[in-house]
């Protein structure tokens, strides 16, 4: 459990640093634009790698540590909304579309409210 966690740990710290530097980097080529485009290209690269990562270690057979450091640290440092995607695209998978909608409203919905309110005990 120790070594999980510590990989994990490692896979988010490799992660988090990535998608600082790439954000940071995207900003600075769309200097103009005040549209987040760093952290859109990161959420979209991350979306990317983890249906990689998923369709490649969903057929392997064995313990390994690979999918936990690549995909719940690095991806999971790198951006959790590649995690979100990919459990939408689970639920999808498992002929539950009711259940995917109601996880992307809820979750986005529940999500921006939570961050509002939020800043409102922030200010207080």
């Amino acid at each position: 459990m120790i070594k999980d966690i510590l990989i994990v740990g490692l896979g988010s710290f490799i992660g988090g640093t990535l998608r600082y530097m790439l954000s940071i980097a995207f900003n600075k080529i769309v200097r103009t634009c005040t549209f987040p485009i760093g952290i859109l290209v990161v959420n979209v690269l991350g979306c990317f790698f983890i249906g990689v990562l998923y369709s490649y270690f969903k057929n392997r057979v064995g313990e390994s540590l690979l999918p936990l450091l690549l995909m719940t640290g690095v991806l999971g440092g790198f951006t959790t909304f590649s995690t979100f995607s990919l459990e939408v695209l689970q639920l999808y998978q498992q002929n539950e579309l009711l259940k995917a909608i109601l996880y992307v409203i809820v979750s986005v919905g529940i999500g921006i409210l939570a961050c509002f309110l939020g800043c409102i005990v922030g200010n207080k």
